[in-house]
C-alpha cells in the first residue's frame, strides 16, 4: 500500500510538532524540510521521533558530499531515512547507504537537477537505496508548463521504487497510487490548507480508495 508522507517546510520546531499532532493519526512518514533542519539544526528530528517514536522520520538532508559521515549525524539523532542529492557522485550515496546499513536505517535518493531521472532512478537503486524521490523542487513547480504528471510518468517508467513529490494533491495522489508509487509526498496541499488534519485524511482516504479497489 502506498504510505503518505507530509513534508513539512516550516521554520520552527514549535510549529513542525505542532503541524505534526494534527495530520499524525492519517501520515505514514513524517518529512522534516531542508530549510526547517538548517533553520533548527537537528535538534528538531530527535524531538519529532521523541514525539513520533512509531512513524518514520524522513529528514531531507539533501546529503551532496561526505555522504557517510552526514547520513550518520542524521540517523543518530533519530532519522529512519535521509537523503542524498541524485546528482552527485556515486561514492557519496554508496557511503550514505553504507551508513544506513550501520543503522538499520534506510537512504532516498532525491531527484532535484538531474537530467535523465529515469536512467538515474535505476542506477541508485543498485546501490541498495530504499527508494527514490522523483522530486519537483518549489521553484521548479512555478515554472510554466510545469505537471506533476511528468513525475508520475517517469515512475511507470524506471520500474525502482519510487516515491512522487512535486505538486501531490487531492487531485492528483490517485494517479500517484496508480502508477505504483511506494509513498506520495504531500506538502504544501497539507501543511497550507485551512485544516491539515482533514487535508491529511482526505489524501489518506483517497489513497485507500485506489489500494482497495
Amino acid at each position: 500500500m502506498t504510505k503518505l508522507q507530509v513534508a513539512i517546510d516550516l521554520l520552527t520546531t514549535e510549529a513542525a510538532l505542532e503541524l505534526a499532532h494534527k495530520v499524525a493519526p492519517y501520515v505514514d512518514i513524517i518529512e522534516l524540510g531542508t530549510p526547517l533542519i538548517k533553520s533548527e539544526g537537528l535538534s528538531v528530528v530527535t524531538a519529532m521521533k521523541t514525539a513520533f517514536p512509531d512513524k518514520l522520520i524522513f529528514a531531507d538532508m539533501k546529503i551532496a558530499d561526505t555522504g557517510f559521515l552526514e547520513a550518520e549525524i542524521a540517523f543518530k539523532a533519530g532519522a529512519d531515512l535521509v537523503t542524498v542529492m541524485g546528482a552527485v557522485d556515486d561514492a557519496t550515496v554508496k557511503g550514505a547507504v553504507e551508513a544506513a546499513a550501520k543503522y538499520g536505517k534506510k537512504v532516498v535518493v532525491d531527484t532535484i537537477g538531474v537530467k535523465d531521472r529515469v536512467q538515474r532512478a535505476k542506477e541508485v537503486t543498485a546501490f541498495g537505496v530504499a527508494f527514490v524521490e522523483l522530486h519537483a523542487g518549489l521553484d521548479e513547480q512555478t515554472l510554466a508548463g510545469y505537471s506533476v504528471q511528468t513525475l508520475i510518468s517517469e515512475g511507470k517508467l524506471a520500474k525502482v521504487p519510487f516515491s512522487v513529490a512535486g505538486g501531490v494533491n487531492l487531485s492528483t495522489i490517485k494517479d500517484v497510487v496508480a502508477a505504483g508509487a511506494d509513498v506520495a509526498v504531500a506538502g504544501g496541499a497539507i501543511y497550507g490548507a485551512e485544516d491539515p488534519a482533514a487535508a491529511a485524511k482526505a489524501l489518506k482516504e483517497a489513497i485507500n480508495s485506489v489500494t482497495v479497489a
